[in-house]
């Protein structure tokens, strides 16, 4: 069956920052994400992690790497625009192309209603598409075990 979005879909980031504030929400670090943040930064991990992370608890007592929010909720990267723009994590340089989104056309249009950039600018290609999906589902975040080591 053909994906919806075979013939590509249209999306420019405006960097209206819909996306980084205002909602809480969560964006998950994976190793490569920590490291690339860490160099961008010049930061120790301990240090990225003490000054920008929360572990957020999962199911099976064990816990996720995450960004902090501010009280405001806006993602702690946040100050007039990503301070981390051009090292940002994979969950935010592959959106709107996450696995939710492309199920379906309604899928596609209804984050569409979330996010301005969406149907409009460039034409992402079937591939340009599935590459930022694909690395979007393989981005494994951080885990921590109750006692605070990594896995």
């Amino acid at each position: 069956m053909p994906a919806f979005f075979d013939d590509g879909l249209y999306f420019e980031c405006n960097r209206c920052s819909r996306c980084c504030r205002i909602e809480p929400g969560f964006v998950f670090l994976s190793q490569s994400d920590l490291t690339d943040l860490c160099r961008w930064f010049n930061l120790s991990e301990d240090q990225f992690i003490k000054t920008y992370c929360r572990l957020v608890p999962r199911y099976d007592d064990e816990y996720l790497l995450c960004l902090k929010d501010t009280e405001d909720y806006d993602c702690i990267l946040w100050k007039d625009g990503c301070t981390a723009y051009g090292s940002r994590p994979v969950q935010c340089r592959t959106y709107p192309f996450w696995t939710g989104f492309l199920t379906d056309k309604e899928s596609w249009q209804k984050e569409g209603d979330a996010c301005p950039g969406i149907n409009r600018g460039k034409l992402w290609t079937k591939d340009e598409i599935n590459a930022a999906r694909t690395a979007y589902e393989n981005n494994e975040p951080l885990r921590f075990k109750r006692g605070g080591e990594c896995r």
